[in-house]
């Protein structure tokens, strides 16, 4: 599937979609620094609130830069067997389902050549780290190079191997850069045919042009047809701007950078302090 298509949602029926309940809130959220804690940790509280919410029926559509295999695991912690993920920065759609043989199925993959923003990046960078998450959901690598949003080992490839796949995701990490360095460098580079974000350190996340949490989000919410008005989106990071400003009610945790918090409506506890609790206890009570 190329970039520009867009997904159908199955009917409904068995092996088909999940309505969303009239009334309900479509409640997207990041996960890592708004669900879990940087050292990936879940509270308690947390996954109390967010399995409350599941079961009151609202569409709770985890919304993360995580491969697919590392989403897996928060979602079937907050009790999800029906319903619908953003993985990959919005790069994959998957419809979950319980019944299926392996819990989902891939909606949509939007795909991209890494090959230009290779090139323009090992010019610069030559000492970064590089990994692409594939069309087919596997992570090659230049160097030894994983991560916990990775989900599984990354194959090691030569450079002209990873330039030659299909990317859902390029993934950037210097180890000689600082944050600030980083992002400058990055811009400096002027990155074309792309959409990228810089994290909290010398971190790099591309996906194709035009694609983003927001954006897959926004093609989900159509299918489902979920009124505008009842969107909902939480997260911490430059690459949950979009989704931020996608919906009606975006809230920023209270430890996001200021551009991220400047995206938002509003603004939560850090994540140290569960800050996505009372975000989501607000939803439970309307």
């Amino acid at each position: 599937m190329t970039a520009s298509e867009e997904f159908a949602i199955p009917a409904a029926g068995s092996g088909g979609s999940f309505s969303h309940a009239q009334g309900k809130k479509m409640v997207c959220l990041d996960v890592d620094g708004t669900i879990v804690h940087h050292d990936g940790r879940m509270s308690d509280a947390v996954k109390e609130i967010g399995r409350a919410l599941v079961a009151e029926g609202h569409t709770v559509v985890v919304s993360t830069g995580r491969s697919l295999p590392a989403t897996l695991p928060v979602v079937e912690t907050f009790g999800i067997e029906h319903g619908y993920a953003v993985c990959s920065n919005g790069g994959v759609t998957v419809r979950i389902d319980a019944t299926l043989e392996d819990g989902y199925e891939v909606l949509d993959r939007r795909i991209f050549d890494p090959a230009p923003a290779l090139d323009a990046l090992v010019a610069r960078l030559p000492n970064a780290r590089y990994a692409i998450e594939t069309s087919v959901g596997d992570f090659l690598s230049t160097e030894r190079f994983e991560d916990m949003s990775f989900g599984l080992d990354a194959r090691g490839v030569s450079f002209q191997e990873m330039k030659s796949a299909e990317a859902v995701r390029l993934v950037v990490n210097s180890t000689d850069s600082t944050a600030e360095e980083f992002t400058e460098a990055v811009k400096d580079i002027g990155l074309q045919g792309v959409t990228y974000s810089v994290g909290w350190s010398a971190w790099l996340d591309i996906a194709a042009a035009g694609v983003s949490k927001g954006s897959s989000l926004e093609v989900l919410r159509e299918r489902l047809e979920v009124p505008a008005a009842d969107t909902v989106a939480v997260g911490d990071g430059r690459n949950d701007i979009e989704m931020l400003r996608w919906a009606t009610r975006g809230v920023a945790m209270g430890q996001a950078p200021q551009e991220v918090i400047d995206a938002a409506d509003e603004v939560t506890a850090p994540v140290e302090q569960d800050g996505l609790v009372s975000v989501l206890q607000r939803v439970l009570e309307r």
